[in-house]
């Protein structure tokens, strides 16, 4: 009996310390989902005061002041470069270097296309992760697992050997579920089944009660949003005292638990692979003090300001007069309504009569230009910035001008381009060099 007390509160603190994991990475994943809006475009959505001290978003704040709001996406293009880049350069070249086991795993999991979502990711959100594992019956299976779902504990290592827990949210249907469980009997299926019908999101508060755990504020880690079994897989380095040719020793061992959110445990094994280690292969950058930047938070600040440039260059524009017609009252020829003046103004090549003797005023149009407070030049400005910030440079996009200089002034901009980006393209490939490792030891 007490051991069966021990090990339910040592699985208990085990939830507890995921759980923790996932709470301690929320500013990670509200980060990454700014730079995601900006990255696809929903720039306008941080939220500022107003007049009335308010909080509201910017979209709102512009359109309550009369003014439209404008995006012009240069963040999308900068992370489409980079990812065709990768595709151009490395993925091209791959099947060149790939052993043959490993080129028919590469084609089976279709890798080129989940390494290029995998690079999207990175540089939106500064992390990766992708799962190896194999599937009964299977050869190797790699998955890309997104940070919604991911959890890690804090680690400062950028090759990652601090890391002690790891683990992943799951919704599966039902007979999914069992699947994974590899459920041998009806008697355990009919168990697993009772835990996700028996009052279970009542039993879910209860659970996240019972651990000090606020369920509002961590909802996605308790419950589905999709309606389906939520389940917790959760590895752990364990010791384990072992008696080896005699002598006592003290080994660590990756064990998995896979957890109900009501606290039941569905199942849990050692590392079943010969590697013997967890099946996730994660990249954070740039981990210094275990902070994450992305790439894509280094330019936010430019692309917001280049929006408000564009943004007021289009009010000035549209508050300016364009083509405005002056006609005195008094030089209104006898018979004229005003409507036939602005039809007569309007239509091409029309001739429109006015009456000299009545007045010395004759009709005038007026078009101002308008005055853009040097906004053109800022928004020059601005997007060099960007490409500084980003080291995604025109040279690199192919928009460099080459009328004027040689074809080897080009070739050096291009490879300089390159050089700032260096840095982010050899992280993922340590990366994919770290899975490609898994995938052989399978």
């Amino acid at each position: 009996m007490e051991n069966t007390k021990n090990t339910i509160e040592r699985n208990r603190a085990v939830l507890h310390a995921a759980y923790n994991a996932w709470m301690a990475a929320a500013p990670l994943r509200a980060c990454r989902l700014r730079n995601k809006r900006y990255a696809y475009g929903d720039q306008w959505a941080d939220v500022v005061r107003d007049a009335q001290g308010r909080w509201v978003t910017e979209r709102a704040f512009y359109t309550r002041n009369g003014r439209e709001p404008i995006t012009n996406n240069l963040i999308r293009q900068l992370v489409k470069t980079i990812v065709g880049r990768f595709r151009a350069q490395v993925i091209d070249e791959r099947p060149a270097r790939l052993p043959d086991k490993l080129k028919s795993i590469h084609e089976t999991n279709r890798l080129d296309e989940l390494d290029s979502r995998a690079l999207e990711e990175f540089v939106i959100s500064g992390c990766c992760v992708q799962r190896v594992h194999t599937l009964p019956g299977e050869t190797a299976v790699v998955e890309n697992v997104g940070l919604s779902r991911f959890f890690v504990n804090a680690m400062t290592d950028v090759r990652g050997r601090d890391c002690e827990l790891v683990g992943q949210l799951h919704d599966m249907s039902l007979a999914r579920l069992l699947q994974q469980l590899q459920c041998t009997s009806r008697r355990q299926a009919s168990w697993v089944r009772r835990l996700y019908s028996d009052h279970a999101d009542e039993r879910t508060a209860q659970m996240a009660t019972a651990l000090g755990a606020d369920v509002q504020t961590g909802t996605d880690f308790w419950y589905s949003r999709t309606g389906k079994c939520r389940a917790i897989e959760v590895w752990t380095l364990d010791s384990r005292e072992q008696m080896s040719r005699g002598t006592w020793t003290v080994t660590m061992v990756w064990h998995c638990r896979w957890f109900t959110p009501m606290g039941d445990l569905l199942a849990e094994y050692d590392s079943p692979w010969p590697h013997r280690s967890h099946p996730f292969v994660v990249k954070m950058y740039p981990l210094i003090d275990g902070e994450v930047h992305a790439l894509v938070e280094d330019v936010i600040d430019q692309q917001r300001l280049v929006n408000r440039l564009v943004t007021m260059v289009d009010n000035v524009i549209r508050s300016n007069a364009k083509g405005v017609l002056l006609f005195p009252e008094t030089a209104l020829p006898d018979g004229f309504t005003w409507e036939d003046v602005r039809r007569l103004w309007s239509s091409t090549g029309g001739l429109l009569p006015y009456d000299p003797s009545r007045s010395d005023a004759r009709p005038e149009q007026i078009i101002a230009t308008g005055a853009d407070a040097g906004a053109y030049d800022m928004i020059n400005l601005q997007l060099k910035l960007l490409e500084q910030a980003s080291g995604v440079s025109g040279a690199l996009q192919g928009k460099s001008d080459t009328t004027h200089h040689s074809a080897s002034l080009y070739q050096m901009q291009a490879e300089n381009a390159n050089l700032a980006l260096t840095d982010v393209y050899d992280t993922f490939a340590d990366f994919c060099r770290q899975r490609d490792t898994l995938l052989q030891k399978l």
